[in-house]
C-alpha cells in the first residue's frame, strides 16, 4: 500500500526557526545569530522586510557558481544549538549550509519512536549520513548504528555531534566509504540491518572520485538495501533534495523494490514560516515500515 502527499512539518525546534522568507532568500534564526541565505523554491515576496536589517550573516551565489559568505556581525567560527537533548555543532560552510537539515527534526522523532517501539535490538545503517543527525536518533533510541559517509570531514563531525549529545559510548561504527561500493561488502559479508536509513544528494564523489547521480543510481541502491534487510526488518527512510523528483516517483521505486511486504508513506517535508504562518519546501521523503 502506497500512501502519498503526507506533508511533514518540523515545527518542535526552540534553537532554529525560519523567521521570514521571499525574493529567493530565507531568513533563518540560529540559536541567537541570524542568517540569510538562498533558496531557488521561495518565488514570492518578503513579508516582513524590516527582519531582515539585523541579519548577522549572508551568504551571495556568484554568478560563476558557488558563492560566499559576507559577514555583517563577527560570528564564532562555530556554535552550538539544541534539540530536546540533543546538542549538534553548525558553522557557515563555503557551501552555504550549516551542517544540520533543521527540517530532518521530523524524521528525527520518527526514527526514535519506531526504534524504541520495536522493543527488541535493531541495527541501523545511516548512509549519506552527513554530520550524523539521524545516527544521533538512531543512537539515542537503543539502535547499534553504522554510519556511512564518503567525507572524512563529515563522519568526523557526526562523531563531534555524538560527543555532544552524550552518545560517545554508544554503539556506532563510523565508515568513510562510498555509500553504494560499502553495501555491496555488507552484503558479501552477510550483514543485515533492521532499519535503514538514506540520504543521497542529487549528484556526488566517492572517496575514490566514484560518481553519484540519483537518477541513475537510486533504484540501485534502494535494491541492493533491499538484500541487507534483517529477517525482521523494521523501516527504511528515504530523504531526496532532487527538485524535479516528486514524492510520487520517490515512492513509486521504493514502492518498486519493497512492494512484496510492509506500507509505503511519502510527502514532502517542510518548515514552518514564523512572518505568516507558509510552509517552506524542504525535500521529499518516503518511509516503508515492515
Amino acid at each position: 500500500m502506497i500512501a502519498t502527499n503526507a506533508l511533514l512539518i518540523a515545527d518542535k525546534w526552540t534553537d532554529y526557526e525560519v523567521l521570514d522568507c521571499g525574493e529567493g532568500q530565507k531568513l533563518e534564526r540560529w540559536g541567537k545569530y541570524l542568517l540569510a541565505r538562498p533558496d531557488p523554491q521561495v518565488i514570492w515576496p518578503r513579508v516582513v522586510p524590516a527582519k531582515w536589517k539585523n541579519v548577522d550573516a549572508a551568504y551571495h551565489r556568484s554568478s560563476s557558481g558557488g558563492g560566499s559568505w559576507e559577514f555583517k556581525t563577527k560570528l564564532p567560527a562555530e556554535w552550538v544549538i539544541g534539540y530536546r537533548a540533543f546538542r549538534f555543532k553548525v558553522r557557515p560552510t563555503g557551501f552555504k549550509h550549516l551542517g544540520l537539515f533543521p527540517e530532518q527534526q521530523a524524521n528525527w522523532d520518527w526514527i526514535i519512536e519506531s526504534i524504541a517501539d520495536a522493543k527488541r535490538p535493531v541495527k541501523a545503517l545511516n548512509l549519506f549520513g552527513y554530520t550524523g543527525g539521524a545516527t544521533v536518533a538512531a543512537a539515542s533510541a537503543g539502535a547499534e548504528v553504522c554510519h556511512v559517509d564518503a567525507a572524512r570531514g563529515m563522519v568526523a563531525w557526526c562523531r563531534e555531534n555524538m560527543g555532544l549529545c552524550g552518545l560517545g559510548n554508544a554503539k556506532v561504527k563510523y565508515i568513510v566509504d562510498d555509500c553504494i561500493a560499502f553495501v555491496r561488502r555488507e552484503i558479501r559479508r552477510g550483514n543485515a540491518y533492521e532499519a535503514i536509513i538514506m540520504d543521497p544528494p542529487s549528484f556526488g564523489r566517492g572517496k575514490q572520485g566514484e560518481i553519484w547521480k540519483l537518477e541513475n543510481n537510486l533504484w540501485e541502491l534502494l535494491d541492493l538495501c533491499r538484500q541487507l534487510l534483517s529477517n525482521r526488518p523494521l523501516f527504511v527512510l528515504v530523504n531526496a533534495y532532487t527538485a524535479n523528483l516528486s514524492p510520487l516517483v520517490l515512492s513509486n521505486m521504493v514502492g518498486g523494490v519493497f512492494k512484496s511486504f510492509g506500507r509505503i508513506e511519502g510527502g514532502e517535508i517542510g518548515l514552518p514560516v514564523r512572518s505568516d504562518g507558509k510552509i517552506l519546501p524542504c525535500g521529499i521523503y518516503c518511509r516503508w515500515h515492515a
